[in-house]
């Protein structure tokens, strides 16, 4: 059975907006799930093989997101 390893849930503001950046490690891959917190929709999700990697890309991916114009 897989088990998460390294788990932790930071919480901060990216963009103006208060989110949630969860990341875990199963076997030999690592995964972030960025949320913002109300109403816990996901902005990110992604899967690397190592945590600064997972983390930095998911973090610029949703600076992206939650400050591009949608029109």
């Amino acid at each position: 059975m897989l088990k998460a390893d390294d788990f932790s849930i930071n919480t901060r503001e990216i963009s103006g907006l208060t989110v949630n950046i969860t990341s875990y490690k199963i076997g030999s891959r690592y995964y972030c799930h960025i949320d913002n917190v109300e109403p816990g929709a996901t902005i990110v999700r992604l899967e690397g093989e190592s945590k600064e990697e997972v983390m930095q890309t998911a973090i610029d991916r949703a600076i992206r997101r939650l400050t591009s114009k949608t029109t």
